[in-house]
């Protein structure tokens, strides 16, 4: 991975290596500006002489591919992972703040000016998303000067998916026109047969694979055809085969990743209209052609538009955004508003963000491995996770706490775990 550099005006010039970077820092003729990625200001004057860089950019709907190539270099390379957390932590706490509404607090005269929604709102879970994927496109581009910048978008047609040969007014209709409601539907789809025991000719139920007590639907896509046998109390408890489902997803068709490709594609044409737009159609063959394996980043190269590569980084970075810290005001344990007062709850604790000299999302060193803070527990210890979600524990051990004591911290870091790892060139 190269170090991206300034000029002392602030303007963007071409990459270099580490070890021109190095020595620059060194002879304190530059300054570090930022570590992630890790970027340079020269303090004396340049020509600041310039190639052609070109930025591509594959847009997902989890996680988004990026590379910057110049002539037949890959400079660059990585991958970002967006947040699918928001509307369940919204969920969780719509829950707490209608407990709230029914427990004895002082009064508080309803508003009405915040029940209309400004032009162009778009759902918390899509809109944060959209933004994470701007920030990072833009970031990316200031680094480096004059770059020509070329977009992966999809556009996709959910009905069209399930029926290839829809047409007209069938658009309109929806894959339940013609049931008398959607339980008929999703018996008719699974064939009349019990999902778990493979059975048909007996009494079914629809059974919710996401509880909606833990913000299911009724929706079509998370309802599964169980048989009376096999929908038991037993059945929905840890451990058991529809507890597991709703744990480890089952895999139904859903097309919300689609939805919001297309959501998306809009917003890219209005934001980047200078940029070039082409579509996965293209890019596959152009990855192939390159020798390249598929992976989001590799996509990117394809799409930046290199046509061969002598050059190839051996090293690729990952971006994972980290919640740092938790902003709900209202918790399930309630405080307030109470016959007598809660000094029981640990509820504190959950919120604990620093603990001796570590702080949450410290990137630190356990057992030659490398990973985040994400919680503290007890006066002295912390669970560590690595940036692809394993836990880091202590060897020939189960449990997931690790000591302070035995912890290296790297650096401080702020909502965005940034890393970078040595890769194959194909």
């Amino acid at each position: 991975m190269v170090v991206f550099i300034k000029n002392k005006h602030g303007e963007p010039l071409m990459p270099c290596s580490h070890r021109k970077a190095r020595l620059l820092l060194k002879e304190k003729k530059a300054k570090v500006l930022t570590y992630k990625p890790f970027t340079i200001q020269l303090l004396y004057g340049s020509y600041g002489y310039k190639q052609k860089v070109y930025v591509g950019v594959d847009l997902g709907a989890k996680h988004l591919g990026l590379a910057i190539t110049s002539e037949d270099k890959v400079l660059i390379k990585g991958e970002i992972e967006l947040r699918q957390d928001v509307k369940s932590l919204l969920d969780t706490r719509r829950i707490y703040r209608c407990s709230r509404r029914n427990r004895k607090n002082r009064y508080r005269k309803p508003r009405f000016q915040n029940r209309t929604r400004p032009e162009g709102w778009l759902p918390p879970s899509i809109q944060s998303r959209i933004e994470n994927t701007f920030f990072w496109i833009d970031k990316f581009c200031s680094l480096v000067p004059n770059p020509k910048l070329t977009i992966e978008v999809g556009k996709f047609d959910s009905q069209k998916m399930l029926n290839p040969d829809i047409q007209g007014v069938e658009y309109q209709q929806g894959q339940t026109h013609g049931y008398y409601d959607v339980r008929y539907f999703v018996l008719a789809r699974d064939n009349y047969t019990c999902q778990v025991c493979r059975k048909k000719n007996k009494i079914f139920n629809t059974h919710h694979i996401v509880y909606r007590s833990h913000g299911g639907t009724d929706r079509a896509d998370n309802l599964i055809t169980v048989c009376m046998d096999c929908h038991t109390y037993e059945n929905h408890q840890k451990g058991s085969i529809l507890y597991k489902w709703m744990m480890e997803g089952k895999k139904l068709p859903r097309y919300k990743e689609g939805a919001f490709m297309n959501i998306v594609r809009r917003r890219v044409f209005t934001n980047y209209s200078h940029a070039k737009f082409t579509y996965g159609s293209t890019t596959t063959p152009k990855r192939k052609e390159l020798g390249l394996e598929k992976s989001h980043a590799n996509d990117a190269i394809a799409i930046s538009g290199i046509s061969t590569i002598n050059k190839h980084t051996c090293s690729m970075f990952k971006i994972k955004q980290f919640r740092k810290k938790k902003r709900s005001l209202h918790e399930a344990t309630a405080r307030k508003g109470r016959k007598t007062k809660n000094i029981t709850s640990k509820r504190n604790e959950k919120n604990t963000k620093q603990l001796k000299s570590f702080s949450l999302n410290d990137k630190v060193r356990a057992f030659r491995r490398i990973g985040f803070i994400t919680g503290f527990t007890g006066t002295s210890g912390a669970y560590v996770k690595m940036i692809d979600g394993e836990y880091i524990t202590m060897p020939n051990k189960n449990y997931k706490q690790i000591h302070l004591n035995q912890l290296e911290r790297i650096c401080r870091n702020n909502n965005w775990q940034f890393i970078q790892s040595l890769q194959d060139n194909a």
